[in-house]
């Protein structure tokens, strides 16, 4: 027995290593495996220490990381032979490539990952592109590289398996038909039948799902709610006299609706022209406009950081839920401006982070003003700064260049909100 292999149940990178094994004629054991328990033991640890999975226990190596074990357990076949490096390259295109938009476009779709509509869309063309790239690469070939089946193959294969069967229906497929060919002959291999089982290719592009996402995310995505204040008294019904002793009761007025800027000092800086500036000016000089034009007497600056930044694991990800918090404040934009950064330090393993810059109207957390405005923002600690103190201004001006060096951390990404 070539050893033990510790993964999720179904995992496309289990099946990676699953399939290489059962090319080069190796038995791997799928050991049990309970996520949060089984990882987190100190015998699991001891020998895994990052405590991540897939991960491997053979006779003589333990190790981690899917390419490294799947190549372990293969051959010289399935590693290319004479023609490893090409076989490396195409792995890197299935990692880096095509993994993270077929995250960014299925993952909503199974209900596990907010929708974006711009981040969907523009995962759906880079797709299209890659399997272009695929198709022309295919039509003279039957494998990937070389003659017969490698690693090559498993790894593209097994990171489009979920794009096949979720997404590619028969009008998306039409456009790649060398891939089709070359991905129906794989799947239809005995040692590809022995992991995946029968393939069903997708009949129905699969569609996000408001409700699926709510049942799977709503409940775990809240953490703490705030204790729930007594219900207010049941306001009774005004009655009016009629006559002769008899009363009927009023209809009640509609409530009014209020300005959640309303009890705020004068808006007195000119968000727009602002908002302006920033966007199309270069950083030093809306860097100026702020500092000769900010009101600090009716106006505040916050910094917040993000509580569960070791829930953060993949950076499109990370982007997603700060893109989707923005989205979903758009009637905040009035008399608010941010700017939100992930951040990322430089490992092993490398962590990442969120922290914000928010400036808006009054001295109090804005969100609080209104129920419209309470998006998500209890995830992040928020802190009031001090806009005399010469660091205020330093930091307002790293947020602003997105550059600059943030507890260890530098910036990888980020978004405005304007």
């Amino acid at each position: 027995m070539a050893g033990k292999l510790y993964a999720f149940p179904n995992s496309f990178q289990a099946q990676k290593i699953q399939i290489a094994a059962a090319f080069s004629g190796k038995s791997v054991e799928v050991a049990d495996f309970v996520v949060g328990e089984t990882n987190k033991s100190a015998e699991f640890l001891k020998k895994f220490p990052l405590g991540k999975v897939p991960a491997f226990e053979g006779n003589e190596v333990t190790l981690f990381e899917t390419n490294a074990i799947a190549y372990y357990v293969g051959n010289d076949e399935t590693r290319g032979g004479a023609n490893e490096a090409e076989v490396l390259q195409w792995i890197g295109v299935a990692d880096n490539e095509i993994l993270p938009l077929a995250c960014t476009w299925i993952y909503p779709t199974l209900g596990i990952m907010q929708y974006n509509k711009a981040a969907t869309e523009k995962a759906k063309e880079d797709i299209k592109k890659v399997m272009m790239l695929l198709n022309n690469h295919l039509l003279s070939r039957t494998f990937v590289v070389g003659e017969r089946i490698t690693q090559a193959d498993i790894s593209l294969a097994c990171t489009l398996l979920m794009l096949y069967v979720g997404v590619f229906d028969a009008d998306f497929r039409a456009a790649f038909p060398n891939v089709n060919r070359w991905f129906t002959t794989l799947i239809n291999q005995p040692q590809f039948k022995s992991v995946l089982g029968d393939v069903q290719l997708c009949t129905k592009m699969a569609q996000f799902d408001a409700k699926k996402y709510n049942e799977v995310c709503g409940k775990s995505a809240k953490k703490e709610q705030p204790p729930k204040t007594k219900a207010k008294e049941e306001k009774k019904p005004k009655k009016k006299e009629v006559g002769g002793g008899e009363t009927v009761a009023l209809p009640e007025a509609p409530a009014k609706k209020t300005d959640p800027w309303a009890n705020c000092p004068e808006a007195t800086f000119n968000m727009e022209e602002w908002k302006r500036t920033f966007s199309n000016d270069s950083h030093e000089v809306a860097y100026q406009y702020f500092l000769d034009n900010f009101p600090k007497e009716n106006y505040s600056v916050w910094h917040c950081k993000y509580m569960y930044n070791d829930e953060l694991k993949i950076n499109f990800m990370s982007m997603n839920l700060i893109n989707g918090m923005l989205q979903r404040l758009e009637k905040l934009r009035k008399n608010a401006f941010g700017v939100m950064l992930l951040l990322c330090d430089d490992g092993p393993p490398k962590k990442l982070a969120i922290e914000g810059l928010w400036i808006w109207l009054g001295d109090e957390l804005a969100f609080k003003r209104s129920p419209d405005w309470q998006i998500d923002y209890e995830y992040f600690a928020w802190e009031k700064l001090d806009y005399d103190n010469q660091c205020t201004k330093d930091t307002i001006k790293k947020f602003f260049k997105c550059e600059g060096e943030f507890n260890g951390m530098e910036c990888v990404d980020s978004s405005d909100y304007k």
